[in-house]
């Protein structure tokens, strides 16, 4: 029986992905027709989930015509709700393909700017969806005026529910929450350059990522913490350990929607009680298939698996 999972998107968005001949300043630059997708972290985990044959209940802010288009889209998908009301207009976001030197260029939108209330309002559906047991995902960026130690507070909620928290972040909200420990925290992913800038040193091996890695783990900042390494694949450190699973190459189409593709499948699999290795190398897998893919495609059950097979996993 799999756990229940909620993801948490504060910043959703509705992604443009289209492509044109080339890109150059000034010119009107015609483009193909676009491909419109839900976007934003915890929305893309969760649909990743519903593609891979689960079902996680996406938590989402949602503001004005662009809130109900992204509502619609998700229906659409199969995916479900549960809405707040946040600050302003959901934002879009675009990107464009340069078809003549495969070239993508991504223009992501700040966001409308929140207050103290609309934290509140977040906070208090966030505990109304949790129970006993639930997988919460906090993934993407955070909004305009939401303080840095939100992934932290969030932290406090989940623990007075048994939930697990997962957490894929960055930047002042990333580096708040490795200062200290939170015994809720059961993942934290980030990738290799955020690594590098908490260690304050290089990382350039696979042993040099886990042993950063191990260093959290046994300081209690989370039970487990994963360091993206790009097409190095991934490295995932527990009590038990550290691992390094990495993909066979593919051809890559677009890079967005992988790292929510990895946390979907990796939290699909925690959720199914598998292993953690076991749970590591499906979300490399269903990476490999996100990039694989246009637009914001992201994974489905019958590639990742074919995928999941050829991934090779080491213990370090």
């Amino acid at each position: 029986m799999r756990a229940p999972m909620l993801t948490i998107t504060l910043n959703p968005t509705v992604d443009f992905s289209t492509s044109t001949a080339s890109i150059a300043p000034e010119l009107k630059l015609r483009c193909a027709e676009p491909q419109i997708d839900p976007g934003g972290g915890g929305i893309n985990v969760a649909r990743a989930i519903r593609q891979l044959g689960g079902q996680a209940v996406a938590l989402i802010a949602i503001g004005g015509s662009t809130g109900a288009q992204l509502l619609q889209r998700l229906a659409h998908e199969g995916v479900a709700t549960v809405a707040f009301q946040g600050p302003g207009e959901t934002r879009q976001s675009v990107s464009v393909i340069d078809e003549g030197n495969g070239s993508q260029f991504r223009f992501v939108m700040p966001g409308p700017s929140w207050q103290s209330g609309d934290v509140d309002r977040a906070l208090d559906s966030i505990d109304q969806a949790t129970g006993d047991g639930t997988l919460v995902v906090l993934s993407g960026s955070q909004p305009p005026g939401v303080a840095k130690d939100f992934p932290s507070i969030l932290a406090d909620h989940v623990a007075g529910r048994r939930a697990r928290l997962i957490v894929d972040t960055s930047g002042p909200a990333l580096h708040h929450l490795v200062e200290k420990p939170h015994e809720s925290l059961h993942l934290l992913r980030m990738d290799d350059a955020e690594a590098e800038e908490i260690a304050g040193r290089l990382l350039p091996t696979k042993e040099d990522t886990a042993s950063f890695a191990e260093d959290l783990v046994a300081r209690g900042v989370a039970k487990m913490v994963i360091v993206a390494r790009g097409a190095d694949g991934s490295v995932l450190s527990t009590e038990e350990g550290s691992w390094h699973a990495v993909g066979a190459p593919v051809e890559v189409r677009s890079k967005v929607g992988a790292g929510d593709s990895f946390v979907g499948a990796f939290t699909l699999a925690l959720a199914e009680d598998r292993p953690a290795s076991d749970c590591l190398r499906f979300g490399v897998a269903a990476a490999s298939n996100a990039v694989m893919t246009d637009a914001t495609r992201l994974c489905d059950r019958e590639t990742t698996d074919g995928l999941y097979e050829t991934c090779t996993l080491k213990r370090l």
